[in-house]
């Protein structure tokens, strides 16, 4: 218990003179004044000791008010106290009184006072630059430490977050395989084809060189990619660009969501044609309500109803990952499929 609270101590004194002199330190003038007050109460107190030891000694008191001037206030006000002392210490102490210029040995006495006090002055500013570099670097350790903690508590959730997408997927798999055992291979091969388009989405998401891209060029991207991979060559993707940035638990979803969207239509739209086109644009009539909206020119929906009218796993998950995103979705036919997702402000 004593040590530790010896502990407490010193660590409690050092960052009161670390406080300390860092206002110093950015004050030059508070630290031009202790550099005076230092010095001149040094002088004070060398004229109020009396002794043959005093005399044969009177730069010694101006040490260490030139040491503290360093320490708290740095290099510029230890130079000032340097220099003042000696000026006081030949003035006012240094035999003869009564002579302007000093003899022989008084020079030779405050070169070495200058020659010491310049080492005693180089060594502390070392010494505090060295340790303003390990609090750099301790500052950095610290912030590196809360990030890497920080990436990784963002890991652990999406990576849980994946799992959950992939039994959801399954289950539902699952659901339409016992209603039709014939098509079990058809649901497989639909399973790993979204599992494929999520890992597509993870990896341009969490690749360093995509940090901070803005919406529309992601969206152009993994659009073209989701065009090779499904082997439309004849179906262009035009996607605005968009400067809307989205925090990473809202773009994963929405990613998906628009991944699913666009590989409908790849999929569906464009039957018994070679080629179409795909349209993705925000629409921002109101700023309280951001729209991105999914278009194609294809066939349209299914009897050209609403989408809560269509059956099916894909508009399953489509509803599940709006929910996930927090936006409001509606589909319509007007020229081919018109998907109207409402993001949250």
């Amino acid at each position: 218990m004593l040590d530790l609270q010896l502990s407490r101590d010193v660590t409690g004194w050092r960052s009161l003179a670390g406080a300390l002199g860092g206002r110093l330190r950015l004050n030059p003038w508070l630290g031009y004044g202790l550099a005076v007050g230092s010095t001149v109460g040094a002088l004070m107190l060398r004229l109020s000791i009396a002794g043959p030891l005093a005399q044969k000694h009177p730069f010694t008191i101006f040490f260490l008010a030139i040491i503290v001037t360093v320490f708290v206030a740095g290099l510029g006000p230890g130079i000032a106290a340097m220099l003042l002392a000696l000026f006081l210490a030949w003035y006012f102490l240094l035999p003869p009184l009564d002579h302007v210029v000093p003899d022989l040995q008084t020079a030779i006495a405050m070169a070495i006072f200058v020659a010491v006090a310049a080492v005693q002055i180089a060594l502390i500013v070392t010494m505090q630059n060295a340790l303003d570099r390990l609090r750099a670097q301790r500052r950095l350790t610290t912030q590196l430490y809360v990030q890497q903690r920080t990436l990784f508590q963002e890991l652990q959730h999406r990576v849980a977050n994946n799992m959950a997408f992939i039994a959801a997927t399954l289950r539902l798999q699952k659901r339409r395989i016992a209603g039709n055992p014939a098509a079990a291979s058809f649901a497989f091969e639909e399973a790993l084809a979204r599992i494929d388009t999520m890992s597509r989405v993870h990896r341009r998401l969490y690749d360093p060189s995509e940090a901070n891209r803005a919406l529309g060029p992601h969206l152009q991207a993994m659009c073209d990619e989701l065009v090779v991979a499904t082997g439309s060559t004849g179906v262009a993707v035009h996607v605005d660009p968009m400067v809307l940035r989205l925090d990473l638990d809202k773009l994963v979803p929405l990613s998906l969501l628009v991944a699913e969207l666009v590989t409908n239509s790849l999929k569906h739209a464009f039957a018994g044609r070679s080629g179409g086109t795909i349209s993705l644009y925000l629409d921002v009539g109101d700023p309280a309500d951001v729209v991105l909206v999914v278009r194609d020119d294809g066939i349209g929906l299914p009897g050209g109803h609403g989408a809560d009218n269509i059956p099916g796993l894909g508009m399953r998950i489509i509803h599940g990952l709006a929910t996930q995103v927090g936006a409001r979705m509606e589909m319509i036919t007007d020229g081919g499929t018109i998907a109207r997702i409402h993001l949250p402000g």
